[in-house]
This record gives C-alpha cells, structure tokens and sequence, in this order.
C-alpha cells in the first residue's frame, strides 16, 4: 500500500542473517530471519501515526562476508533512496542479531537519528566514531548463546565515549530468537522506537541512561527490561 502523502518520519527494519553467504535470501515465507521481524513492524505500523513509514530492508545476499559487509550497503542504499524520496526526515533504525550490526554500521548516514539493535552483533573491533550524535539502545537476552550480551555492553560504553547517546537493556533468561519474554521486547521497541522520533516520551529509565555523561561506566547505563515496563512505563 502506498502512502497518499511523503512520510514524515520511518523506521527501517533490518533483520539478521549469518556470517558468511554470498546466496540471495530466499523467498519471503522461507527467510526466517525477515519473517521474525514481521511481527515488530506490525506492532509499529498500529502503534505509531500513519505519517511514520516502517519498511524492512530488503537485502542483496544471506551474509555479512567479512570486508564487504553487504547490509550495510543495502542499509545505505536504503536511506539514499528514503531520502531522495521524502527529503530529509528522521529515520530510527531497528535490526536484529546481524541486522543489528548493520543498523550500528549505518548510522552515519544524516537521516539517522537513531538505533535500537535488539540481540545485535557487536564485535569489539567495530568503530563507533559513526555513532556520534545518535541515540543507541541495545536490547540483549542473558542467555543469548548466538551473539554475546558483553558485547553490547561494551559498545554501549564505547560509543558513550565516543559521543553518542547510549543505553543497555537487558532481558533477563531471554534468548537470540526474542521468544522468551517476547511481549516485553515488542512493548520495548516500540516504545523505543516513538520514543526516538518525538512520538511518545522515551520510558524513563532509558531517558536518564541517555543524559549519562560521556565518561559514565557501563554499569550506569544498563537498565533491566522489567524496570523500564513496570507500571507507569510504556504502555
């Protein structure tokens, strides 16, 4: 369905994929790690105005592949053409386990505002100079045995150094599929997601970890999923 008018703000969802695959992604029923995010995108689509765009990005192979780092340049190409198309709106990015490696890698492009990375991949080399100026919440299970809750930790202090607006939120016994607990991670990214495009108040714990100064530890800024839905918090 097309839109009758420009969007004013939109969420581009990137999903996970592996390591290394050079193979295009199959078909839409068979890609299993797009069909685990239709449901986040469903849940944004009715929960944000109509004027908010949410659309998956759509990518040309099934892995990272090292150097080339192939989702990224679809992410990139992705913001290009929203730009071309609606002008220069804010764009919140959402990505998961992989997609969340490539939503931190593309966060440089001046359409983004920010990035919710649930389960996301993060290795300790990455740089996080891109990230400068952004708002990044990582959302990690603590028996995520696929990608490494540390690792989310680290960054979201690294890249507090580096100049960008950073917070942790664990989910206790939570896994890489985000099956455990799943109402919790869906409440959370969209109120996450309003929260970063000025549509709804961020939830309050994660707004504070925010504000941290640059040289806060990671501690400061880590945040349990139960505290940040507990009542008064997001809806």
């Amino acid at each position: 369905m097309t839109q009758p008018h420009p969007p004013a703000a939109a969420v581009l969802v990137l999903h996970g994929g592996r390591e290394t695959g050079l193979g295009v992604p199959p078909p839409a029923p068979f890609d299993l790690p797009a069909v685990r995010m239709r449901p986040f995108a469903r849940g944004l689509r009715g929960a944000l105005p109509g004027d908010v765009l949410v659309r998956a990005v759509r990518y040309g192979h099934r892995g990272w592949n090292g150097d080339r780092a192939d989702p990224v340049h679809d992410a990139v190409r992705a913001l290009d053409e929203l730009r071309r198309t609606a002008g220069e709106i804010p764009v919140v990015l959402l990505g998961h386990s992989m997609g969340g490696r490539a939503a931190l890698a593309a966060a440089g492009h001046p359409l983004v505002r920010g990035v919710v990375g649930l389960a996301p991949w993060c290795p300790r080399s990455d740089p996080v100079e891109r990230l400068a100026g952004r708002d990044v919440v990582l959302v990690h299970g603590t028996r995520d045995r696929v990608t490494d809750p540390a690792d989310s930790r680290a960054l979201t202090e690294r890249a507090r150094k580096g100049g960008a607006r950073t917070c942790l939120v664990t989910v206790p016994g939570g896994d890489h599929a985000m099956l455990r607990s799943a109402a919790g991670w869906h409440r959370l990214t969209t109120a996450l997601v309003a929260g970063m495009l000025d549509r709804a108040p961020l939830p309050g714990p994660v707004a504070e970890a925010l504000r941290l100064p640059p040289g806060a530890a990671a501690d400061e800024g880590t945040v349990e999923l139960d505290r940040v839905l507990r009542p008064g918090g997001p809806g």
